[in-house]
């Protein structure tokens, strides 16, 4: 986490922004973004030209400028006065950054592909001068500074109240990453992937946990060009994930153009090892332009079960899946939703229900949701499935949403990670407890019903154990005096 100089150089840069007629906070990071990747650039080509003196002052291997564009570079432009910077910058620097991709050619990173449509947009010389001074005092090598700096930008998408549906917040992808447990080989997709912080979490885990990813040269590079896989069908939020990626180390995601849902995907079926989403579960698409391979699954118009079928078709057998659904799909009483929850028991291997807090969106959606996690076999597998009710994730339930003392997502991990033990806990834990397994029997009956509700059972701390004749006595002696009041009340008004 940023705090202290730097944070206080990036609001103020934020507040300049608004003042000088830019509000959304979008186009705000859309355009610190392309800075951003022209100062990366410029940094890649120091280091070629560093290796090229180092080697006898050979040719520059892949040069990110050619001779007669020095001036477009980061390190030459940031020195120059306001308006001749701001001249350089949006005549030349721009249709530069627009055509990089046609440039390089052979570069088979997708950065350059997403900065086709770049626009340049900053309104002022003294607002970009603000602006590449403070980038250029952040420390761009230090992977936490720089990545910690992007996040801390993404985060003001969700507290400007606007476009908040492309935050998941963070903590939450950082459970279910956590209970997904990346590995070095996995290949990992969020097919909705917006800001990319599902991918940049995944990244973030599996350095912590197997460091030897980045020291063997063949790990290196899978983690590097061929582990993240993300795909969004808005171009900003293509450009913003992919330079999310960047300064968390990721050298070339692959971070593509794609409506996972009207052009199906054929070419990625069975590609992936885990993948790990929140998908739009809004609205409904239009029957004609939905995916016909993934209606051949699921014959419905919404989203969220359309997304769950894709799902299934992206994993290899043996994947697994994490993400996030809106209640509705656990208890839906349409054909399409109760056929996808039996393929989920009955075909697959469905491992967890999550129910999250209502208010874990606010302030944007109060919608109700869960996290399914499921592991495609195409063979069952389902013996039982583990609920866990979060009552509270560490954050007030309201608008507010501020930190509090109440967690459950410790016990959560706790008790998930018992579950691998032959015995556990968790099989013995009555269904009036937070968490508790259903065999997949008791699923069957209710209909493959998934809503934890419909499992749970409610502990009274007072049960009547008399004989039901003395408490029918008892009632009746309780009508009687009810009876007699309200004859007593209406003599005194008479």
């Amino acid at each position: 986490m940023i705090t202290g100089e730097l944070k206080s150089k990036i609001d103020r840069v934020w507040d300049a922004f608004w003042s000088g007629g830019i509000s959304n906070p979008l186009e705000v990071i859309e355009q610190i973004t392309y800075l951003l990747f022209l100062r990366r650039l410029d940094d890649l080509q120091t280091l070629a030209e560093n290796k090229a003196r180092r080697v006898g002052g050979g040719a520059i291997e892949d040069p990110k400028f050619l001779p007669g564009q020095e001036h477009l570079r980061w390190s030459r432009f940031k020195n120059e006065e306001p308006g001749v910077m701001y001249q350089t910058v949006s005549t030349q620097v721009f249709p530069f950054l627009q055509k990089y991709g046609e440039q390089v050619g052979g570069d088979d990173t997708t950065y350059s592909d997403h900065m086709k449509d770049a626009r340049f947009t900053i309104p002022t010389p003294a607002l970009l001068s603000k602006v590449v001074d403070m980038l250029d005092t952040i420390p761009m090598d230090n992977r936490d500074t720089s990545g910690d700096l992007y996040e801390y930008m993404l985060g003001k998408i969700a507290s400007a109240g606007q476009n908040g549906q492309f935050r998941t917040p963070r903590h939450i992808i950082q459970l279910m990453v956590d209970m997904t447990a990346p590995q070095p080989d996995d290949e990992i997709c969020d097919p909705a992937c917006g800001t990319a912080g599902f991918l940049v979490a995944a990244s973030e885990y599996v350095r912590s946990t197997h460091p030897s990813t980045l020291t063997d040269a063949k790990q290196r590079e899978h983690f590097h060009r061929s582990m993240f896989h993300g795909y969004d069908f808005d171009n900003v939020m293509l450009r913003i994930g992919s330079m999310n990626m960047l300064l968390h180390g990721i050298e070339a995601p692959d971070i593509r153009y794609r409506d996972s849902l009207s052009t199906g995907a054929e070419g990625d079926a069975e590609k992936y090892t885990l993948i790990l989403a929140n998908p739009p579960f809004a609205g409904s698409l239009d029957y004609e332009e939905t995916s016909k391979d993934l209606q051949r699954v699921v014959k419905t118009k919404k989203t969220e079960l359309l997304f769950l079928a894709l799902f299934l078709k992206l994993l290899k057998p043996g994947g697994r899946a994490a993400v996030i659904v809106p209640d509705g799909v656990l208890f839906g009483s349409s054909k399409a939703h109760k056929d996808l929850r039996k393929t989920l028991v009955e075909d697959q291997k469905l491992d967890a229900v999550v129910k999250l807090p209502s208010g874990v969106f606010k302030p944007y959606a109060g919608v109700s949701t869960a996290i399914l996690f499921f592991t495609k076999t195409n063979s069952g597998g389902t013996d039982s499935v583990w609920f866990y009710d979060v009552r509270a994730d560490g954050f007030s339930l309201d608008d507010k949403r501020n930190e509090i003392k109440d967690n459950d997502l410790p016990d959560l991990r706790t008790r998930w990670s018992s579950l691998s033990r032959p015995q556990n806990d968790e099989q013995s834990r009555a269904r009036t407890e937070q968490s508790f397994l259903v065999p997949k029997s008791d699923l069957v009956a209710q209909g493959y019903d998934l809503s934890l509700n419909r499992y749970k059972e409610i502990e009274h701390e007072e049960i009547d154990h008399r004989a039901p004749l003395d408490i029918i006595a008892d009632i009746e002696a309780l009508d009687e005096e009810i009876a007699k009041g309200i004859a007593d009340l209406k003599g005194m008004l008479s």
